[in-house]
């Protein structure tokens, strides 16, 4: 302890540059030591002035360290050279170009898988906003049936009643001015398109008078109101009773409904660019009309020969009929004009594998659509439409010749149309509807038919037959049977079971289980496949 309070007590001697004074004794304490030569490592007095040893240490003497650097460089004149030597060239990379192309692509589909995701996502979301679904449906939309799900002659159809209303803003907000039926035949790939005239002369179930067709779903859903029912409540009592005139008037069975508003319809147009019309010289108009959106007149133009219609022009194309030479009857059959050009538009476009559409289309909508159909069955629709060419589109009107089942007239100075039969009398409506809008298993299967009259009733089997023609059966024999006293109806299969749809729909119609064989010989059925012989 006393040694080293000692030596820190002493004084050093100053020195520089690694250089110690001429007057200092290196001991055994020093902490420098010289190179490895003379005097055992020791410095003299002299050290000093010989220039030609080191200054401070000699690397070359001193342990050499793996520090992973270059060793120290000394130049011609002995001294250490400072100068770092150049960084070693980094080894150029080779880009791979393919890489970078797939690593862009890869990126380029994950981008895209994210967006079409959401909009896609935010399509389907709301899709399912307006096609809830809730309809008993239409079996026909299935692959190979099974016959005992089709409840009647019609099913094997698709028919979407389409209602436009003009919705708030307009005048009569809640009359359907539009009413037009889509029927479609998936196992013939045809379809048709049926208008119904807005002042069509019906008696609604239930009520006392009658009215036009088009307020049957404002009164119904006013009604329903007044009884405190929810908006939701009352809407389906318009849709329900509106479907419910058709049927029974119409003679069809009613699958599915949508309600379109002018703001849909208008807005659905643009959507897809617009519509593109062969104007026939019979479809031209000039007509200045209303617009209640706006508050101002639009001035309709149309011209014979390829025309395109953007949404307002197609609405207000769709709406006239003032102008023309057969008021309503012409504007239905423009309609249907706009619907099918609407559909071929949807389809080359590809509109419902297209998310982005599909987003555009809802946005439009908005609570301007209702409709009672899934959304698996509108894919369903859709993938068949696709099948279906334009050219097999018929276009059915009550009033187009040679078919004209209806005509105007004027009750208690109401301009109205009714049947050309009678107010009330639908007969021969139903039956043209029926054949213009057949069955598609009785078309494909175009079962024979023979009927006997097996009754002491004159005119049974002409009756029978009418009626089963009316549905588009194929009656091919219409007789008397050779006894009179049969109880019940026999049904005869002569195909067993081959066609099994018609089967099915006259086991049905008749009330009675098919049997393979005659109950008597002597009735020759020639080339029928279903013989009927008619009871009490």
């Amino acid at each position: 302890m006393d040694n080293f309070r000692n030596n820190q007590a002493k004084k050093s001697r100053p020195s520089f540059d690694g250089v110690i004074r001429p007057d200092l004794k290196a001991g055994a304490g020093s902490a420098y030591h010289g190179p490895s030569n003379a005097n055992n490592g020791l410095l003299t007095r002299n050290s000093l002035n010989n220039f030609r040893a080191s200054d401070g240490f000699h690397a070359a003497q001193q342990p050499v360290m793996n520090t992973g650097r270059q060793p120290l460089r000394r130049g011609p004149d002995g001294l250490i050279d400072l100068t770092l030597p150049p960084a070693p060239a980094k080894p150029r990379r080779k880009r791979n170009r393919k890489k970078l192309v797939l690593r862009s692509f890869a990126g380029i589909a994950v981008l895209l898988v994210v967006m079409v995701g959401f909009l896609f996502g935010k399509g389907y979301l709301k899709l399912h906003q307006i096609f809830k679904g809730g309809a008993q449906g239409a079996a026909a939309l299935e692959d190979n049936v099974d016959p005992s799900k089709l409840r009647g002659e019609g099913d094997g159809r698709v028919n979407i009643l389409l209602l436009g209303k003009g919705g708030e803003g307009h005048d009569g907000p809640d009359l359907t001015d539009t009413i037009l039926i889509a029927s479609i035949d998936p196992v013939q790939k045809k379809a048709a398109l049926l208008s119904i005239p807005r002042d069509l002369w019906v008696q609604p179930e239930g009520s006392s008078g009658h009215t036009k067709i088009n307020a049957v779903y404002a009164n119904a859903k006013y009604a329903a109101l007044a009884k405190k029912q929810s908006k939701d409540d009352a809407e389906k009592a318009g849709l329900n009773a509106i479907e419910k005139e058709i049927q029974t008037d119409i003679g069809i069975p009613i699958h599915y409904h949508v309600m379109v508003d002018f703001n849909a319809f208008e807005q659905a147009i643009n959507t897809v660019g617009g519509v593109d019309i062969n104007v026939a010289a019979s479809e031209t108009v000039y007509e200045v009309l209303y617009d209640e959106s706006t508050g101002k007149h639009y001035t309709l133009d149309v011209k014979q020969g390829q025309q395109h219609f953007d949404g307002q022009r197609a609405l207000f194309y769709a709406r006239s009929r003032h102008t023309s030479a057969r008021g309503d009857f012409d504007r239905t059959e423009r309609q249907r004009k706009i619907m099918l050009a609407l559909k071929d538009k949807i389809l080359s476009l590809g509109t419902f594998s297209n998310p982005a559409k599909i987003s555009q289309l809802i946005d439009a909508f908005g609570n301007h659509v209702q409709a009672n159909l899934s959304i698996q069955e509108v894919m369903r629709l859709y993938d068949i439409g696709k099948g279906i060419d334009s050219s097999s589109v018929a276009s059915v009107g009550l009033a187009d010749s040679p078919n004209n089942y209806v005509t105007t007239d004027n009750v208690n100075g109401i301009s109205i149309v009714r049947p050309r039969a009678g107010i009330d009398d639908f007969s021969e409506i139903q039956s043209y509807i029926r054949n213009a809008l057949k069955d598609g298993f009785i078309a494909n299967e175009n079962a024979s038919i023979a009927i006997y009259n097996g009754t002491e009733t004159p005119g049974l089997a002409t009756r029978k037959a009418a009626e089963l023609k009316s549905y588009g059966y194929n009656v091919i024999t219409i007789a008397d049977a050779p006894t009179k006293t049969y109880q019940k109806t026999v049904l005869t299969d002569l195909r067993n079971g081959q066609k099994k749809y018609t089967k099915h729909y006259l086991e049905q119609r008749l009330g009675v289980t098919a049997v393979g064989s005659l109950p008597d010989t002597s009735i020759n059925p020639g080339a029928a496949d279903f013989v009927i012989i008619l009871g009490q």
